[in-house]
């Protein structure tokens, strides 16, 4: 009896097969971003508005800072051990440093968000600079962090088990 290959999978399948795995990537890829928002969230409300007087009242930009740092190590485990589990680099560190740059650049980009609302145009309430921070901001650095996930953070292919 002789072992054949089974034929190529076709086009239509493959291209099903690509997506349904990008959907599932994107699910994990929004429940690791859920918790980290709420960390955020919750974190620079906290800095920012709890408390007589608040921590950090009128930073509203360390405040970000800060909440996002701890954010940024929640979703890195959460996405090294869970939604690119399988293209996490065997370096942690070297990793984590990828990780942080282009957190970085998902930072400057809802900090701009901030600043341009509250400094530039004087929106200085607490909707305001949660709208511009965590919505607006949140957004198009999200949207960022994905692509650059994917394309320059989490790129190691595992090699096939040996049959």
């Amino acid at each position: 009896m002789s072992t054949t290959a089974p034929p190529p999978a076709r086009p239509a399948g493959r291209l099903r097969a690509a997506a349904a795995a990008l959907i599932a990537q994107l699910a994990k890829f929004g429940v690791v971003g859920a918790t980290a928002y709420v960390v955020d969230v919750g974190l620079f409300n906290l800095l920012s508005y709890v408390g007589s007087p608040p921590l950090l009242a009128g930073q509203p930009l360390l405040a970000k800072i800060i909440s996002t740092v701890v954010a940024t190590v929640v979703a890195w485990l959460g996405n090294r051990y869970w939604t690119f589990r399988h293209h996490r680099r065997p370096d942690a560190g070297r990793e984590f440093v990828l990780y942080l740059i282009m957190c970085t650049v998902g930072l400057l980009i809802a900090l701009s968000c901030l600043w341009i609302s509250h400094y530039v145009l004087g929106f200085t309430s607490a909707l305001a600079d949660n709208i511009s921070a965590n919505v607006v901001g949140l957004v198009l650095g999200t949207t960022f962090r994905f692509w650059a996930y994917k394309k320059f953070v989490f790129t190691h292919q595992p090699q096939p088990a040996a049959a």
